[in-house]
C-alpha cells in the first residue's frame, strides 16, 4: 500500500451499540460530532437489542443522520427476532452501507479504502474447534462458519482499493478474547474468519461481540484486529489511523 506522506485515513469504529428507544440518545451527540474526528464510522454489529424493526428504524434514524459515511454489519442480537432482511432494508434507505457479504469502496482524500464485511459466526480456534463431523446440527453451525469466511475471502478478493478492512461482528482471533471465559471462545468467533483475512492483504480488522474481550490482537499472519464493543472500548467510538495504526 502506498501512500502519501501525511495521507492518513481515520476509521471510527464502534460495536455492540445496542440501540433502542430508550438509549439511542447514549452516544449520539457523540457519534454526530464526527466530522471534525473521522473520516468514516464503521459499526461492527448489534445495533439493536433485539432485532425488532421498532429498533431497526431507531438505529437507522440514528446512523443515517451521521456526518460521516457508515458501514455496519449486523451481529447476532440483529437476528434474534427473524427481521433482519427489513433491518437491513431499514439502514440502506438511510443511507447506511450495510454489508452482508460484500465490500464497499470509500474515497478519502484521494485514496480508495475497501471494506469487506460480513456478520461471520463462532466455532473456535485452531486446537479448540469445532468440526463438521457427527449429527446434523453441528454439521449446520461448521458450514454456516464456512459460509461466512467464504463470503468475508470473496468480498475481500473483489476490493480493488489502496487499503483494506474486514468488518465483522464476530472475532476473527483468540487474542482480542482475552478477558473473556475459555468456555464461550467458541461461541465469540472462528479461526476460519482469521484465515480469509490472511488470504489478502488486509491493513485492518475490526469486530465487536467480545464485550469482556480485549481491544488489540493479531491474526495468525499478523493482520491488526480491534475489538470495537463499547464495553471494551468505554466509549461513543474508538478511532484508528491507516496506516500506523
Amino acid at each position: 500500500m502506498t501512500w502519501r506522506s501525511g495521507a492518513r485515513v481515520r476509521v471510527a469504529a464502534v460495536g455492540d451499540p445496542h440501540l433502542g428507544a430508550d438509549n439511542g440518545d447514549l452516544y449520539r451527540e457523540h457519534w454526530e460530532q464526527l466530522g471534525g474526528q473521522a473520516d468514516m464510522l464503521l459499526v461492527a454489529g448489534d445495533l439493536t437489542k433485539t432485532g425488532t424493526v421498532a429498533e431497526g428504524q431507531f438505529a437507522a434514524a440514528v446512523f443515517g443522520q451521521l456526518p460521516v459515511p457508515v458501514v455496519a454489519v449486523l451481529g447476532n442480537h440483529d437476528y434474534h427476532s427473524g427481521r433482519c432482511a427489513r433491518i437491513i432494508a431499514l439502514l440502506r434507505e438511510c443511507g447506511v452501507t450495510v454489508l452482508d457479504g460484500q465490500a464497499t469502496v470509500l474515497e478519502v482524500r484521494g485514496r480508495r479504502v475497501g471494506i469487506a464485511g460480513t456478520v461471520g459466526f463462532g466455532g473456535g480456534f485452531v486446537g479448540k474447534s469445532a468440526s463438521a463431523f457427527g449429527e446434523t446440527e453441528m454439521k449446520l453451525f461448521v458450514r454456516r462458519t464456512e459460509r461466512q469466511a467464504d463470503a468475508l475471502k470473496a468480498a475481500l478478493r473483489s476490493l480493488d482499493s489502496d487499503a483494506r478492512i474486514a468488518l465483522t461482528h464476530y472475532a476473527p482471533t483468540s487474542d482480542t478474547l482475552a478477558g473473556e471465559p475459555p468456555e464461550i471462545h467458541p461461541f465469540l468467533g472462528s479461526y476460519q474468519l482469521g484465515e480469509a483475512i490472511d488470504s489478502h492483504a488486509v491493513d485492518l480488522a475490526i469486530h465487536g461481540h467480545a464485550h469482556f474481550g480485549s481491544q488489540h490482537g493479531a491474526t495468525l499472519h499478523g493482520t491488526p484486529v480491534r475489538n470495537a464493543a463499547t464495553s471494551v472500548i468505554g466509549r461513543a467510538f474508538a478511532v484508528y489511523e491507516l496506516p500506523g495504526l
